[in-house]
């Protein structure tokens, strides 16, 4: 009885430290996370001047507006990254 008593509670004790062991965020993870914030910190003072120079360009006509429109989509789509990856991750439930 005293046997099966003790692997019970190392059995419990397993059960609920398991889930914290998998927990732990993957290298990959952490390092991705990490050049996401530098990036887009690098990033976001490059994006306001171009998005000031493509509107200064387009105030007097020395743009064509696709260049106006195809820079406003870019930015859109750096800044906008993780949520649209976690809408697609969403998607197909990965």
């Amino acid at each position: 009885m005293q046997g099966f008593i003790r692997r019970f509670h190392v059995g419990v004790a397993l059960a609920l430290v398991a889930p914290l062991a998998l927990a732990q965020a993957s290298p990959f993870t952490t390092g991705a996370s990490s050049f996401q914030t530098n990036f887009l910190a690098i990033l976001t003072p490059v994006a306001v001047i171009t998005v000031m120079a493509l509107g200064l360009a387009a105030w007097f006509n020395r743009i064509s507006w696709s260049w106006a429109i195809g820079g406003a989509i870019g930015v859109v789509l750096v800044f906008g990254a993780p949520q649209i990856v976690a809408w697609i991750r969403g998607m197909f439930g990965v």
